[in-house]
């Protein structure tokens, strides 16, 4: 083994010392591995054991290592060079004593929770009015049509809607299979075959179709709209454009919430026939139940109702995607921290209102295609 290599030797015999050699520097504990095994052969060395440190080369980082082991105090038998007892001494005299953790007291408990409280109004409030000038951009665009950023709207909605089928259809497709294979294992028992087609129809229509389009657009196109505005907080372009006059809520708002209010109905719509094609594909293996007499009863099983509420809940999503990614966008500070803690916060907050809001909806519109 080489000399520049830190390690220890064992006593040799009960009562001897055991011997430090090699580099005992921060250069070598730079290596996690390294720094790990020599840690384990510190802890595994008797508590009593003599030190000889004369064939080690010691720096401080080396110094506090072995202090620490010793207990922050020297031990009975140690030999080393007069350089390396200064080196000690110089880390034994400026070693503190962690001061205990203290449990913070009712009162400041209180406090932080009153801090969180008034940051999240802070939050609600700077989100109402982000949707007060949607609404008044969405007037303006009512006014005068020709100046819309009908360009921009075009391209959120390829970005947004085209290229995001192929990984809902997927997903359905999967989501499909699967939820109708467990549903076929239950029903083969009750003898209750051609039901899977309620199940489907109704499950996936109405909820989970939506539902399952609205959390892979929140993770996948809202992220990225907090992304880029974000990225344009940090190279100053949100700057200059409030230098130049140029809205932000019109320029980069408007047509971000018009794409998803746009492309979700339909990527909802994709998802959900995705979804069944699959569970057809399903109950015909696992059931016999042939893709002809799925689709002959589909109309039967499901309500237009729940066509409706799916392509309203939808827009719905859409709208509250685009707005909480826009949202957290312009919140991002011009440092990359904010941004990845920006885009981290967007994504799971959309998550969290679509599933809250698709809560909502089940509650209001329980009569509705049922």
């Amino acid at each position: 083994m080489p000399d520049s290599v830190p390690r220890l030797e064992p006593p040799a015999a009960p009562g001897a010392a055991a011997r430090v050699l090699g580099q005992w520097t921060a250069a070598q504990f730079a290596q996690p591995r390294l720094f790990r095994r020599l840690q384990a052969s510190l802890v595994a060395l008797p508590a009593n054991a003599g030190w000889d440190l004369r064939s080690a080369q010691l720096d401080h980082v080396g110094a506090q290592l072995l202090w620490d082991r010793w207990g922050r105090r020297w031990p009975a038998d140690l030999e080393a060079l007069p350089s390396q007892r200064a080196v000690l001494e110089r880390v034994a005299s400026h070693t503190t004593e962690r001061p205990p953790a203290q449990r913070p007291t009712l009162w400041q408990r209180y406090l932080a929770l009153g801090s969180r409280v008034l940051r999240i109004g802070h939050e609600l409030r700077l989100f109402v009015a982000l949707v007060g000038a949607l609404a008044l951009d969405l007037l303006r665009l009512l006014r005068a049509p020709q100046r819309g950023p009908w360009r921009d709207l075009s391209g959120h909605l390829y970005r947004i809607g085209a290229m995001a089928l192929p990984i809902t259809a997927l997903v359905g497709f999967l989501i499909g299979v699967v939820l109708a294979y467990l549903t076929a294992q239950q029903l083969r028992v009750f003898g209750a075959d051609a039901f899977i087609v309620n199940i489907l129809g109704i499950g996936l229509i109405r909820e989970l179709g939506p539902m399952l389009a609205a959390i892979l657009i929140a993770g996948r196109s809202g992220s990225a709209i907090t992304a880029q505005i974000g990225v344009m907080r940090v190279t100053e372009e949100l700057d200059a454009m409030r230098v130049m006059g140029i809205s932000h809520s019109f320029r980069l708002v408007l047509p971000r919430a018009m794409a998803l209010a746009l492309a979700m109905p339909l990527l909802s719509t994709w998802t959900t026939l995705c979804s069944l094609a699959g569970g057809m594909l399903a109950a015909d293996v696992s059931l016999g139940i042939t893709p002809t007499y799925f689709m002959r009863a589909l109309p039967d099983a499901v309500a237009v109702g729940n066509l409706g509420l799916a392509v309203g809940k939808s827009v719905v999503f859409g709208l509250l995607i685009a707005l909480i990614g826009c949202h957290f966008g312009l919140r991002v500070q011009p440092d990359t921290q904010s941004l990845g803690a920006g885009t981290t916060a967007s994504v799971v907050t959309s998550i969290t209102v679509v599933i809250l809001v698709d809560a909502l909806f089940a509650v209001l519109f329980q009569d509705v295609g049922l």
